[in-house]
Order: structure tokens, then C-alpha cells, then sequence
């Protein structure tokens, strides 16, 4: 079995490629990604790419279709990856994001790639009153990056059959501690801003609702989507990928953070404008067809989990906003050197 990730060298790449390794353990397994946070380590003692086949670089919206040949699944990770980069870089999020995405999928079908896993998101739920949202309900993208999303699920929809099965992973909020960590996710921050100044800075009002998965647990997800049973012609299939317990409202996870890290302080801020992202999810069919791939970490040990990660890294930048942490942050840095371009192509 030969196994592609795209994106492989962000946040949720090195914690995968581990999960995979040991799920197929015979496979070729090759990471394709523009290696824009290849530097971006967090406690890591070797490289994380030193556990694939192949760590090919290049930039998905020029993939050669030779160069799927031979591949049997394909997980896609590959993109711009929050709302503000999405707003900061609104074209190219769409062209990477959903452009790219759904050609990606053509040229795999076209090469004879049976398993196509894309890496959707909640987030197109948007802002959702009543009930927590389920597959069948109304979708409400507010950001570019979420448009993205849903414009990328309706395009490979229709190309699922029973040579290529297509899963798109709605995941929730990620967090939790990683190899290329992010701190521009909600749980990651407020970790980071209790262990190195023992504050939480709440930039909302602190009602808003958001789900979240643990990367390990995206991993294990992703690992059931390659090679899930295909039942009652779900050939295409989008499902809410994490756990009912993990709804939370953002207040809430700054309290559970400031609890198991003692002297951490909580401020909201009651004068922001409402964030309307806010929306509450139901896991309840990805607990029907994954029973075993069910998230296994809760919110208390993937606090601890942070709080021993960024420990044992000494890490003590307050001003950590500002840092090689934050996805917009790197890509700024690299556009000021001229690096890259407003594309967010390598210039040299």
C-alpha cells in the first residue's frame, strides 16, 4: 500500500504519520508539502520526516499527475489553514484551498488512487443557534477559509464512486500538543499565555461555542477514513470528525486551563464585537461508523499535555503572538524577506 500526505509538514502531519506507522506498518508512506513551517519544531528530538518513505516538496497547485501514479490512498492536509490567513490572503486561500484541492482529486482519480481523505472542517457551520449541528444541516460559512471548505466538498462529491472513495473529516477545533505545534488555536493558546505569564486573555466575550478534537485524535480519524467500509453507496462521505463531550464554550476552556495550571488568571473582554463563530456539533454518526477510532484524549490530558510539551521546551515567550508559533506570523516573516510572493510562491 502506498499512502500520500499533502501538508505533512504542519501541525498535523508529524502526529499522522506516526499513527499511520503503526496501522500500516508495510506501507509506503510520502509526504508531499510547499515547506513553509519546516523549521517550525517543537520538541522535537529528530526530524518528523525521517519517519516517511519520501518527503517530496512542492506546491499542490502544480502537482505533476505522474507523480500519483501508484498511489492507493491519498490524505489531504494541504492548505491555507485558519480564518486569518484566510482573510489575510482571501485569493490564494481560495485557489489553494478549494482550487487546488478539488483538482488534486481529479488527477488522483484520473491515476487510478482509490482513497481520497480530505481534511474539512466545522468551522463551515459558521454560526448555528439551537441544537448542535449535524451532517444534514444547513451550512453557514462566514470566513474565506470555511467558504473554501464547503466550495472543496461539493467539487469532490462528485467524483466519488466505487473505484474512488472520497471521506471529508468536518473536524473540530484542533489542539493539543505536536511536533510543528500551532499556538494560533484556541486551547493552545490559552496554554501557552497561563505557562508563560500566568494570564488568559479571552479576546471575545467568552460565550461563543467551539468543538475540539486532539491532533492525536485527527490521526486516528484520518486512519479509519482510509480504509473505512463502504455501506449504503456512502462512496462520498462527510462526517463530523470528534466527541460530544468536547463541545465547549471558549470561557469554559480557559477556565479548565487556569484549574491544572494553579496562579493562571482569566480575562474577557466584554466590549469585544460578538464573535459569530460560534457553533455546537454532533458526533453521534462518526461514534456509529468509527466505534473503534473514537476520540481517546480528554480536555484535562490534552491541557497536561501542553502544559509538559511546552515545559520540557522551557518555553517562556510571553509575547508568543508574535512568535514562529503562529501560522500568519511565518508566512509574514517570509513574505517581508521576499521569500515569497502575494502568491505565497517560493521566490528562491
Amino acid at each position: 500500500m502506498k499512502i500520500l500526505i499533502t501538508g505533512n509538514m504542519g501541525y498535523v502531519g508529524p502526529t499522522l504519520v506516526s499513527q499511520l506507522r503503526r496501522s500500516y506498518s508495510p506501507a509506503t508512506i510520502e509526504g508531499f508539502d510547499m515547506g513553509y513551517f519546516a523549521h517550525c519544531l517543537s520538541g522535537a528530538t529528530a526530524l518528523p520526516e525521517s519517519r516517511l518513505d519520501t518527503q517530496r516538496f512542492g506546491d499542490v497547485r502544480k502537482i505533476a499527475p505522474e507523480s500519483l501514479v501508484g498511489v492507493d490512498a491519498i490524505v489531504h492536509l494541504a492548505a491555507i489553514s485558519n480564518d486569518p490567513m484566510g482573510k489575510m490572503f482571501e485569493t490564494v486561500t481560495e485557489e489553494i484551498n478549494q482550487g487546488a484541492s478539488a483538482n488534486l482529486a481529479r488527477l488522483a482519480k484520473a491515476a487510478g488512487v482509490r482513497r481520497f481523505v480530505f481534511a474539512s472542517s466545522c468551522s463551515m457551520y459558521g454560526f448555528a443557534e439551537g441544537g448542535p449541528r449535524r451532517e444534514s444541516d444547513s451550512l453557514n460559512p462566514l470566513t474565506a477559509y470555511a467558504r473554501s471548505k464547503v466550495g472543496t466538498e461539493d467539487a469532490i462529491r462528485a467524483l466519488a464512486d466505487d473505484g474512488f472513495v472520497v471521506t471529508s473529516l468536518r473536524f473540530a477545533t484542533a489542539c493539543g500538543m505536536s511536533e510543528r505545534l500551532r499556538l494560533d488555536l484556541v486551547l493552545n493558546d490559552f496554554a501557552a499565555g497561563a505557562i508563560t505569564a500566568r494570564k488568559i486573555s479571552i479576546l471575545s466575550d467568552g460565550t461563543p461555542w467551539r468543538p475540539l478534537i486532539h491532533v492525536e485524535d485527527m490521526a486516528r480519524a484520518i486512519d479509519w477514513a482510509i480504509s473505512r467500509d463502504v455501506i449504503d453507496g456512502n462512496q462520498f462521505l462527510a462526517v463530523n470528525a470528534g466527541s460530544d463531550e468536547w463541545n465547549y464554550q471558549v470561557q469554559d476552556l480557559a477556565e479548565a486551563v487556569a484549574r491544572i495550571i494553579p496562579g493562571t488568571t482569566v480575562s474577557v473582554n466584554p466590549d469585544a464585537a460578538p464573535d459569530k463563530r460560534s457553533y455546537r456539533v454532533d458526533f453521534s454518526l462518526f461514534k456509529k461508523l468509527a466505534p473503534r477510532h473514537q476520540p481517546q484524549v480528554d480536555l484535562e490530558s490534552a491541557i497536561k499535555g501542553l502544559k509538559n510539551g511546552l515545559e520540557r521546551m522551557r518555553f517562556a515567550d510571553a509575547n508568543f503572538r508574535e512568535s514562529s508559533f503562529i501560522r500568519l506570523k511565518v508566512l509574514g516573516d517570509l513574505r517581508g524577506t521576499g521569500m515569497l510572493n502575494d502568491r505565497l510562491e517560493w521566490t528562491r
